[in-house]
């Protein structure tokens, strides 16, 4: 069930040389002879060591825990009624899956629009998310959903200009900000940018409310993937240079001239950067959240981890006293771009659990009348089935669900599709929807009549965002027109059942045989 007893992994390309037959104890091979090369994780730490705490081959992956946890979301079913429609007039010609609603606000007072309850909830400085920023940002766009710019984008940049220890421009967060405005459609959806330890050292929220337009910041507590900073690595020495003098932990020193000498010689080929981690308090926190309302920022968000249930708490609490517009929850094992692959696995508080504890957090909140930020699930989340439970589990206070590597995913699929159509070298797979990528992606002739000559400047990429979503959207609706919920806001716990009483427990979500029992009674006699 846990990860705990593996020695071997797809993730840090290693493997057991016994195969299935390993110590259950430790995951080692059940006989460990001399003379083999090291294919698993101790052999391969014996002389790569640190570089195989890491996920491979970084740069072109995202990644995501393996464990098994006791309760996950599968451990729940939605509920569906023979009878009723909420949210529209109960007339079969009228309660059809079409006509469910999926808009939803994100914040107080008017709030942030979104088309479909979708959060991209940050994705920054890693390769994988550069390479790809096109497609994301055009996607989320054109799908009305919100996306955010993640940590140490500025601070990466190596054309950005920096005076005092504030960044003055970044060329690469102005591309990526403008990139989704372009293309942003009746107000629907937003760009947010990010700041971690670093980033609001070096005034990057400011920066972007004064100089880019950004309307959405969000302070980062964390994240599900791990409890320490962000990392990367690098290839250049001069890169590696400018962001220790930036104020990034780089390891080696890149200004060591021994560690110098090094690199040129090849002893090693690359560089770890890392930032810091946070020191939250309440005077801090609510500072801050002060100071960049004063600059301009209409919403403000926080994004946090699978921190102890402590911290949640505080979560909830210093959100609650700021009044921040919403705040999101990622659980364990969340996928990144690059975390320490035992942590992704072996730290933090799964999604089951932390969800439970911060509805229960919430409503304690409300009972006393004080305020509750509007909340977003993030955490594995792919497909419909997981969001509707997303939301019921959460309801009412959960708004979106935060996914970050599905989206990649489809972005790299239509990349990847778009350039093969392009080269006339589609797979054989693909050959029997036809050769365009009209025919290929079904959304792509909607577009082009929506978009006339613009469509033409839409790369694929995009496409395989918007097309994912589009099928999430169906499915959630038709799940949603099951239940009789005909808008995301009368979704509540009622429409799932947890199957066991351990997840009924944990969740405080009715255990399948006890749901209903009362009307059932009463309908009985």
């Amino acid at each position: 069930m846990t990860l705990t007893r593996y020695n071997a992994t797809t993730a840090t390309s290693t493997k057991n040389r016994t195969g299935a037959d390993w110590c259950p104890v430790s995951g080692m091979c059940v006989t460990c002879v001399e003379g083999c090369v090291g294919m698993c994780e101790i052999g391969r730490s014996a002389y790569r060591g640190h570089e195989v705490l890491y996920p491979q081959p970084f740069g072109i992956i995202t990644t995501a825990s393996q464990k098994d946890y006791p309760v996950d979301l599968s451990h729940f079913n939605i509920m569906g009624s023979a009878v009723g429609a909420v949210g529209i007039e109960a007339d079969s010609d009228k309660a059809i899956f079409p006509n469910v609603n999926l808009e939803t606000r994100l914040g107080q007072g008017e709030g942030i629009k979104l088309r479909l309850p979708f959060v991209i909830p940050g994705l920054g400085s890693t390769d994988v998310a550069g390479k790809n920023w096109d497609g994301l940002a055009i996607g989320a766009a054109l799908t009305g959903t919100l996306l955010t710019i993640g940590e140490n984008v500025c601070g990466m940049d190596v054309n950005s200009r920096v005076e005092k220890g504030r960044v003055i421009h970044s060329p690469d967060l102005e591309r990526r900000v403008k990139l989704y405005q372009e293309w942003q459609r009746d107000g629907y959806g937003a760009i947010v940018v990010q700041a971690n330890v670093e980033d609001s050292r070096l005034g990057v929220l400011e920066y972007a409310i004064e100089k880019l337009g950004v309307k959405v910041v969000e302070l980062k507590w964390g994240q599900g993937a791990k409890d320490i900073g962000g990392e990367v690595k690098i290839n250049s020495l001069e890169k590696a240079q400018l962001l220790k003098k930036r104020g990034y932990i780089v390891l080696p020193d890149p200004l060591d001239p021994a560690r110098i000498d090094e690199f040129h010689n090849g002893t090693f080929t690359e560089f770890e950067r890392h930032s810091r981690v946070g020191m939250v308090s309440e005077e801090g926190f609510l500072e801050t959240v002060s100071q960049l309302r004063k600059v301009g920022a209409k919403y403000i968000s926080l994004k946090t981890g699978a921190y102890r249930p402590a911290d949640l708490a505080r979560a909830v609490k210093f959100c609650s006293l700021a009044k921040i517009n919403y705040l999101t929850v990622d659980a364990a094992g969340g996928g990144t771009g690059m975390s320490p692959w035992r942590m992704m696995n072996e730290w933090g508080m799964p999604g089951i659990e932390l969800w439970s504890l911060l509805y229960q957090y919430c409503n304690r909140l409300a009972e006393k009348g004080e305020y509750v930020p509007d909340i977003v699930l993030a955490g594995g989340y792919i497909l419909e089935d997981q969001i509707f439970k997303g939301l019921a589990l959460g309801a009412p206070y959960v708004k979106a669900i935060g996914m970050a590597r599905s989206p990649m995913a489809a972005v790299m699929v239509g990349k990847t599709l778009g350039k093969a159509i392009d080269d006339g070298q589609s797979p054989v797979y693909l050959r029997r929807f036809g050769k365009t990528r009209e025919s290929v992606f079904v959304t792509a002739e909607a577009l082009k009549r929506e978009y006339g000559k613009d469509y033409e400047k839409i790369p694929t990429s995009p496409i395989g965002l918007y097309t994912y979503y589009e099928r999430l959207a169906q499915g959630l609706r038709q799940f949603m027109a099951g239940s009789r919920k005909f808008a995301l806001k009368f979704i509540d716990r009622s429409d799932i059942v947890a199957l066991t009483r351990q997840a009924a427990e944990i969740s405080g979500i009715a255990h399948v045989m006890e749901a209903d029992s009362q009307e059932a009674a009463t309908i009985l006699g």
